[in-house]
């Protein structure tokens, strides 16, 4: 039995290095489904866009491609947990500018990853407008008025959103600092939940994107009170320009992004397999009804992005006192 055995397993040995069976290595890649780690809870803008183009990245990949919502931390879980994932391209992530940038250039010491080397940029996919909103019902029907009772309330008046570090947290301080305003920032484990709490009148307002508040406008529930970029669809609310300062609010995109260090193999089918998904007229037009603006990069743009906006959003904490 044992010299049966033998034979047989020296035919196969022999069949594979004659070529006639590839190993598992040797497999073209991708040969089983892929993994999509969002950082955000269901129903998200990111989990909104990012299984958009999960659906047109499985169609040119034909591999599944699995989204896995890993919310909290202002988008640093789910970044923490691909950048100590696997390095074979079978863990993606869709990613904030929020745990790349904003978090980081705050509180540094407080992720567990560097943002610049343990993550490599694939593709940067949309930008989407975020709104600072209220109840409809509400005493509060523009930004002065909020300033004004926040003032008068000190720590009354409390916005909701994505976590400590998120892009919305830092656009709250950019508020607060050249308004004067009073405003207790509440972090929530994704942007729906704030929202949910906004409506259900456990917080004064939240900041979150528009797609998150636009059906809840159109219903009469909420009160759009600033925008941090100009929404066709939105023409009555200002902008921070719009009223007269002389500052923008940073405006958030997503992206796709892998563990540094994986396969080059791997990137040169990921990487044009990415930008025809983003690029599709469908996923495109799609996105664009719920005021996502598709934006596509390529790896190296990205990776630019990334590095001169560290630095300057870096400054900018500073500047306002921000950094720990």
């Amino acid at each position: 039995m044992k010299r049966f055995a033998f034979i047989v397993s020296s035919i196969v040995v022999a069949y594979v290095l004659a070529g006639g069976l590839q190993p598992l290595e040797a497999q073209p890649y991708p040969s089983h489904p892929i993994q999509l780690v969002i950082p955000g809870a269901p129903g998200d803008a990111a989990d909104i866009a990012a299984r958009m183009v999960a659906e047109e990245l499985a169609k040119i990949l034909k591999v599944a491609i699995v989204p896995v919502n890993k919310p909290g931390g202002g988008a640093s879980v789910a970044t923490d947990f691909v950048a100590k994932s696997k390095k074979d391209g079978y863990t993606l992530l869709y990613a904030l500018s929020s745990a790349l940038i904003y978090g980081p250039a705050m509180s540094p010491e407080a992720f567990p990853y560097d943002p610049l080397r343990d993550v490599e940029p694939l593709a940067m996919h949309v930008n989407f407008p975020g709104v600072f909103s209220v109840q409809a019902g509400s005493p509060w029907k523009n930004l002065a008025e909020v300033v004004e009772y926040s003032r008068k309330n000190p720590g009354k008046f409390r916005c909701g959103s994505l976590g400590i570090g998120a892009i919305t947290h830092f656009q709250l301080e950019i508020i607060k600092s050249i308004t004067g305003a009073d405003i207790t920032y509440i972090p929530f484990k994704g942007a729906s939940p704030a929202v949910t709490a906004l409506l259900g009148g456990h917080i004064e307002s939240t900041i979150v994107a528009v797609v998150l508040c636009q059906p809840h406008f159109n219903s009469g529930k909420l009160r759009g009170i600033l925008l941090d970029r100009k929404v066709p669809d939105l023409p009555d609310i200002p902008t921070l320009r719009g009223l007269g300062y002389q500052q923008d609010l940073p405006v958030s995109w997503f992206g796709f992004f892998a563990p540094a260090g994986i396969p080059e193999a791997a990137k040169q089918v990921l990487v044009p397999a990415l930008e025809k998904a983003i690029n599709s007229p469908e996923a495109t037009a799609k996105l664009q009804k719920l005021s996502y603006i598709t934006n596509y990069k390529t790896p190296t743009e990205l990776k630019q992005i990334l590095f001169e906006n560290h630095e300057r959003i870096r400054a900018m904490a500073k500047k306002m006192d921000l950094t720990k």
